[in-house]
Parts: C-alpha cells; sequence; structure tokens
C-alpha cells in the first residue's frame, strides 16, 4: 500500500499539462492547451488541458478527468501504477512493498506480463554489465559499435546468455508464471521442455510512451544462415509491432520541444543520433511504416522528416510510407545519406554540429526527392517520364489540404516542366476516383468511436442532478441572498405571507432544501458526490474541489472535471470589451439555486402523477373505492403542487 501522504505530495507536485505534455503535443489556447486526442484518429483537436483546475477533457470521446485517470485510461496503468510513475518523475520517495506469491496471483494478465517483460529487462541489463560472458560478448559488441556506458544503461541495452533456458529457469525461480513467461514471447514451451527465445543475442528493449516494457529486439552475434539477424518479440496482448515507434518514450520530449520527429529505421539508429544530441529520433523497427505509428507522432508534432540511407533500393521500398504520412495531412520533409552511409554509421562519423548541419543543409521536400529519385528511372523515356509524374500527383492527391495541393502541383509543373493545367485535371481525375472507391468501400474513422446508432432515451431526473451538483461543486462554497415566502402570525394573531431574505452559503441552502422534501439521488455517482459535500461542508466548512479532482474513485473524479471543463469550454465571450454587459450566473445564484431544486422537486411530482395514474388505470374499479377516491385526491393535490412549482419557476402550463 502507498500512504495518503505519498499520494497527496504526489498530487501536489504532479502537473497535468506536464505529463500529457509528454503523450500529446499541446498547443496555448488562452488559458487552457489544447492538442490532437490521443484515443481517436482525428485532425481537428478537441483534447483540452486546464493547468488551473489540473483537469483534461477529450471532447471526441466524452473521457476526462486528472493527472492519474489520464495515465489509467491512455496507458492502462492501476491506480497505484499510475501513483507510482508519477512518484519516479518528480522524484518522490515512495514506500513499495515487496509483491507476495498470491498478490502476484492476483494481477491481471495484462499486469503479469508487464511485470514479467520489467523483469526481464533488468535481468538482460544486468548479465550484460555484471556477468563475465555478458561482458565479453554483449558488451564487448555495444562499445565496437561505439556505445557509450551512460548511453548502454540509458537505453537499458541488454544480453541474453547463448544458454537453452537460462533466463526462464531465473524466471521460474522467481516465481514468475510460465504460461505468463510463454505468452510475452520470452519463453518458447514445447511439450515438456521451454527454452529462451532470445539466447545468444543482445537486446534491445521496446518501450511504450510512457516507458514500460512491450517486447525486445535482439540481434543475433553469430553468423549463421538457420537464424534471423534480428528478431522481435512476437505479437502479444501488450506488444502490437505495427502500434510502437522505438525510441518514442526516450524521444518524445524533444520531438514536442524542436516540432519535428526524425524517422529512421533501426535501434542503432536511433541510438546513435541520440549519442550525437539529436534526440527526436525515432525507428519503425524494420517494418513497414503504418499509419498507428503516423498517429503516434502526429500526438507530438505535425512535421515528419525521413531520413533515408544510400541504398536506393532501400530508398523505393521506404518512400512508400510518405504517401500515408501526407494522408493525415501532416508536412514531410527527407534526407538522402550519401552511398555507403545510413544514420547510425555518419552519426558515428561526424560531430554533433556536423550531424545538425547535415540534416538541416539536406533536407528536401518531399515533391523535389521524389522527383529526383524517379527521374533516374524514367532515363528521358516519355512513356516512363508520364508515369513518373502521375505517381507524383497520386501522392499529391493525398494530401487533405487543397491549398497544399495547389502549392505542390504548382512546383511539380516547374520542375516536370508541364503546365499546370494538365496536371490539375489529373488530379481532379484521381481524387475523383478515390472517393468514388471511398464511397463502395466506407472505412470507419475509428473503432472506438463507431457504434451501433440506437434511439437514447433521456433521463430528465439524471440530467437536473448533474445541475445541482454542477451547482455545488462551481459555486457551492459562495454565498448569495435567498428570498423565502412563509406563513407567520401577526399581530393580530392572523396568518400572513411574509417575504423573508437571508444570507446562506449555496451548499447549504441545498442541503437544507433536500433535506426538508427528503429528496434523494437517483444516480449513484451524484449520490456519493451529494454526500462528501455535505460531509465536507459539516467537518471543515467548506466544499474542496482539488479533493474531487484527485477522487481515487475514477467516476467521481471523471465526472467533476467534466463539469469544470463544460464551464471553462462554454462561458460567455468577453462582451465587456464591446460594451455588452451579460449578466453571469454568479449575479443570479439565487435565482439559478432555487430553480435547480424546484426542477428536480417538478420532476419527481411529474413522475409520482404518472404513477398513480397508471396505477388507477390498471385497477379493478369494482373494489376498494375508498383507495382509488384517495389516489384521485393525490393526483389533484400534487397537480397543485406541480402548478405552484411552475409559478416559482416563472412558467406557464
Amino acid at each position: 500500500m502507498i500512504n495518503k501522504t505519498t499520494i497527496d505530495q504526489v498530487f501536489e507536485t504532479a502537473r497535468v499539462e506536464e505529463v500529457i505534455g509528454e503523450f500529446v503535443h499541446l498547443k496555448k489556447a488562452g488559458s487552457n492547451f489544447k492538442g490532437l486526442s490521443p484515443f481517436v484518429d482525428e485532425k481537428t483537436p478537441s483534447f483540452m488541458v486546464s493547468p488551473v483546475k489540473q483537469i483534461w477533457k477529450d471532447f471526441s470521446t466524452g473521457k476526462g478527468g486528472n493527472v492519474i485517470s489520464f495515465l489509467m485510461e491512455h496507458e492502462h496503468y492501476s491506480y497505484p501504477e499510475a501513483i507510482r510513475y508519477l512518484a519516479k518523475k518528480y522524484n518522490i520517495e515512495i514506500e513499495e512493498t515487496e509483491q507476495t506469491d498470491a498478490q502476484k496471483q492476483q494481477a491481471s494478465a495484462k499486469e503479469s506480463m508487464f511485470l514479467i517483460t520489467a523483469y526481464a529487462r533488468s535481468y538482460f541489463h544486468n548479465i550484460l554489465l555484471n556477468t563475465a560472458k555478458g561482458k565479453a560478448i554483449g558488451l564487448s559488441y555495444f562499445k565496437e559499435r561505439g556505445f557509450t556506458a551512460e548511453i548502454i544503461k540509458k537505453f537499458e541495452l541488454g544480453y541474453a546468455l547463448d544458454q537453452w533456458s537460462a533466463f526462464t529457469d531465473e524466471a521460474l525461480k522467481n516465481k514468475y508464471d510460465l504460461g505468463f513467461l510463454e505468452k510475452t514471447g520470452l519463453t518458447i514451451v514445447k511439450e515438456t521442455k521451454q527454452f529462451d527465445r532470445f539466447k545468444g543475442r543482445v537486446l534491445f528493449p521496446i518501450h511504450s510512451m510512457s516507458g514500460r516494457v512491450l517486447g525486445f529486439g535482439g540481434r543475433i552475434l553469430k553468423t549463421t544462415k538457420k537464424a534471423a539477424k534480428y528478431l522481435n518479440s512476437p505479437e502479444s496482448e501488450i506488444y502490437h509491432k505495427s502500434k510502437i515507434l522505438y525510441g518514442i518514450y526516450h524521444a518524445k520530449q524533444a520531438i514536442a520541444k524542436e516540432d519535428n520527429c526524425y524517422l529512421v529505421e533501426g535501434y542503432t539508429d536511433v541510438i546513435s543520433f541520440y549519442q550525437n544530441g539529436v534526440h527526436n529520433t525515432v525507428a519503425s523497427s524494420g517494418t513497414a511504416l503504418t499509419s498507428d505509428q503516423i498517429r503516434l507522432i502526429s500526438r507530438l508534432t505535425n512535421n515528419i522528416t525521413v531520413l533515408f540511407d544510400g541504398d536506393a533500393a532501400g530508398i523505393r521500398a521506404s518512400i512508400r510510407g510518405i504517401d500515408l504520412i501526407l494522408e493525415r495531412g501532416m508536412n514531410v520533409k527527407v534526407v538522402a545519406f550519401p552511398d555507403g552511409e545510413d544514420p547510425d554509421s555518419y552519426a558515428k562519423s561526424v560531430s554533433t554540429e556536423e550531424l545538425k548541419i547535415f540534416l538541416k543543409e539536406n533536407t528536401q521536400d518531399f515533391i523535389q526527392f521524389k522527383v529526383s529519385l524517379l527521374l533516374k528511372d524514367a532515363n528521358n523515356d516519355p512513356v516512363k517520364k508520364a508515369a513518373l509524374i502521375r505517381e507524383i500527383v497520386q501522392s499529391i492527391a493525398k494530401i487533405p489540404s487543397a491549398i497544399q495541393r495547389e502549392v505542390y502541383v504548382q512546383e511539380c509543373a516547374t520542375i516536370m516542366q508541364i503546365s499546370e493545367k494538365v496536371l490539375f485535371g489529373e488530379l481532379a481525375q484521381i481524387r475523383t476516383k478515390n472517393e468514388r472507391e471511398n464511397a463502395k468501400n466506407p472505412q470507419p474513422k475509428s473503432l472506438e468511436i463507431v457504434k451501433e446508432t440506437q434511439p437514447v432515451k433521456v433521463n430528465q431526473l439524471v440530467i437536473l442532478e448533474r445541475h445541482l451538483i454542477e451547482i455545488l461543486l462551481l459555486y457551492g462554497n459562495k454565498e448569495a441572498e435567498f428570498t423565502d415566502f412563509i406563513e407567520e402570525k401577526n399581530e393580530d394573531d392572523q396568518y400572513e405571507i411574509v417575504k423573508k431574505v437571508s444570507t446562506n452559503k449555496v451548499a447549504n441552502e441545498v442541503y437544507l432544501h433536500l433535506q426538508d422534501d427528503e429528496i434523494e439521488f437517483t444516480n449513484e455517482t451524484f449520490k456519493t458526490i451529494y454526500f462528501e459535500i455535505i460531509h465536507q461542508l459539516n467537518q471543515d466548512k467548506r466544499v474542496s474541489i482539488s479533493y474531487f479532482i484527485n477522487h481515487p474513485n475514477p467516476n467521481i473524479s471523471q465526472t467533476v472535471s467534466d463539469i469544470f471543463m463544460n464551464d471553462q469550454q462554454y462561458s460567455l465571450s468577453n462582451w465587456e470589451s464591446k460594451h455588452i454587459y451579460v449578466k453571469t450566473k454568479e449575479k443570479s445564484l439565487a435565482k439559478l439555486v432555487m430553480d435547480a431544486v424546484y426542477n428536480i422537486r417538478r420532476v419527481l411530482i411529474e413522475q409520482k402523477i404518472k404513477e398513480i395514474t397508471a396505477h388507477l388505470k390498471t385497477k379493478n374499479t369494482s373494489i376498494d373505492m375508498t383507495s382509488r377516491f384517495s389516489e384521485m385526491e393525490m393526483v389533484k393535490n400534487y397537480t397543485s403542487l406541480k402548478q405552484l412549482l411552475y409559478e416559482k419557476l416563472y412558467r406557464v402550463v
């Protein structure tokens, strides 16, 4: 268990904009920050972060909450894991008890797999640095590649002993489950035997954006035709090769800061660039670039620079990924290294300054690069040149922005010495064809947000309960003048209606009215929030907003965050600058409060009338006439009471 003092310190120290800024490229928008949703594929930012309130809201999915809830939603952390992550980030000491065997078994399958990959990372790293064979074979290899001790530690590089089951035996000895060892792909199980997948290989841990180990990439050191040079962890519940980029954990802050991401192919390319001062570099790990990988980058920047080595065949294979980048509306540039060089070798041969100058001076627009590359193949052949032009226009057709498309067409016309009119005609044909194909085979933008459309029945009472909770949270500590009309005896001992005005705190006034009418919330989350608000009033005489935003119950945290973010999202414009003065909610608090209470009363009365009326319709009229007349009288009284409430709400029935 993590003690409450530590949890409070984490909440006090952690900044929601700093933590989320490591996963999402945030831009200032007034007093808030805005960015693309990290949960769905979108092109218009709908993700908001409020540094003042320390909350976030994703308007495309409806998710929201505090810094902890973001880590739980985005990284699938449990509550304690999110606390530990933040404690580590902000150097806060935290007391952790060793997990018992029973606790390990109780962990979910996914969490058990993460426990095993974390253990494997430590195990392989320790073998590399602290064993004779690890130093002689694995560490020697990395040093020969020019990697420093600091960079080896930074990327947590490791080595697996060239023995059939050294890692598996040690993991089982430490009570890790064989089933989960197999699921992570670290152990291969065949009938009664088990052996290590990565035996005899140097290892590159593959991290998620938050630093969790998802899997491993292993390079064999022996020359053999039977074994692949590079071997990755197999697909699993925690590792999806097409959805992760090697180095994203170490590069994310630099990518956001530089507003650019260098995209390379291999592990050593990333590490060599990082060691030479270019930290905003990630790798597709030898796979063809995917839409999910591009989306991962788009959270941090809208600019990608693809780095190609001098191998012409490799360039032609990799250049296909550029169309995917263009399709997302991102800006793409390219850099080609000299023949015989790749990012890894070039970074090692020059100083940091020389590397940065080279990247700056050799960065090309993708049109210029693609044209120059394909023109070599055309070799002045008119037919091949026509095919080349069409291929270029097909790339331009992928760009969502009409302005960008036009600029690229003009540039292409100049380079290829062909009229813009012809290119625009070809572009129109390609886009029309693409639109027809998309119409025939519509693809959902995101599986997360496409659901079967069903009529939604609105629960009016829940809406009103939410509104009342909103008032309590936003204005509960404020005071207002409340007017009431009560019957009192005058000097002549006669009853008369007397107007009474009293000053009271909003939360106290709501509590008194709900108590008088014995009204209870029907929504469990709202009921919990309400009772905790009343408890705070009794204990501290005020409502603590931060308590609810940082509530351990994610439903409460998200509900409260939604209320505050929506209040900010739909706040009034600055009309005063235009000499138009709008009455704010704060200036009519008493009416706001009483309308909310009256409306809940009204709906409850309407429900009661419907309930009694339905009972009367189904009841046997030949018996129990006394009960029937009693119920009819109740309907009459409730209707009169409803009429009175409508009058108080300034409504006409």
